[in-house]
């Protein structure tokens, strides 16, 4: 059952993706104080349902005229799918714009915009321009926050996050990750709760594939 208390707009759209239960994460996640603004680190397999937990935060605060969110991910074409997406599923209900592209402007026009998907380092850009309307965004998504732990992308995502903290301290902060080696560790850096859970649509299994034939390991 949908019933989390969720806005009847939202409840509509994900009724029409033929949604008519929660999984146990984004359950875990309501439990963990999700709808409350409450940080939360999400630290669940591939495909069970982590970016909808953003995405349930993210169009609430729209329709409940509480300020902007920043989705942030590591490479322009995952930006590129996730506007797409966005823009598909719920662009009646919010106005959402991409931002990847030339670190030299802070993108004013952004400021009637309610969902801005853009990557780390565009996002470290317009910070460093000051965009003005960087005080009102209320919800920060971070998407594979265990590259934190990359040697290319990790001092730039880090160094992001702190400032974000500082600069609106207020601001819900949703961490995604499939795997995090230390996710308590990470969970108190962030001051968030954490949301683990092992469940995934589709059971996975190892094993080796020789002479046409699959050799299970369990």
């Amino acid at each position: 059952m949908l019933d989390k208390g969720l806005p009847e707009q939202l409840m509509s759209v994900l009724e029409k993706q033929g949604i008519t239960n929660f999984r146990p994460c984004q359950v875990k996640a309501f439990d963990a104080g999700l709808l409350e603004d409450k940080n939360l680190l999400v630290c669940t397999p591939t495909a069970s349902g982590k970016t909808l937990i953003a995405e349930i935060a993210a169009v609430k605060k729209v329709i409940e005229s509480k300020g902007k969110t920043v989705y942030i991910v590591p490479l322009i074409a995952l930006a590129n799918e996730k506007y797409k997406e966005f823009k598909k599923k719920y662009g009646h209900l919010a106005k959402i714009a991409l931002s990847i592209g030339d670190f030299d402007s802070s993108d004013p026009y952004l400021i009637d915009y309610d969902i801005i998907i853009c990557t780390a380092e565009k996002l470290d850009s317009l910070i460093r321009h000051r965009a003005v309307w960087l005080s009102l965004i209320s919800l920060v998504v971070v998407d594979e926050v265990h590259l934190l732990n990359d040697v290319d992308r990790g001092p730039t995502l880090e160094i992001l996050i702190t400032m974000l903290r500082v600069l609106i301290p207020k601001a819900q902060v949703i961490a995604l990750s499939a795997t995090i080696g230390n996710p308590k560790e990470l969970a108190d850096w962030l001051g968030a709760n954490l949301v683990i859970d092992d469940w995934r649509p589709v059971p996975l299994k190892k094993g080796i594939y020789y002479n046409e034939k699959v050799v299970n390991f369990d």
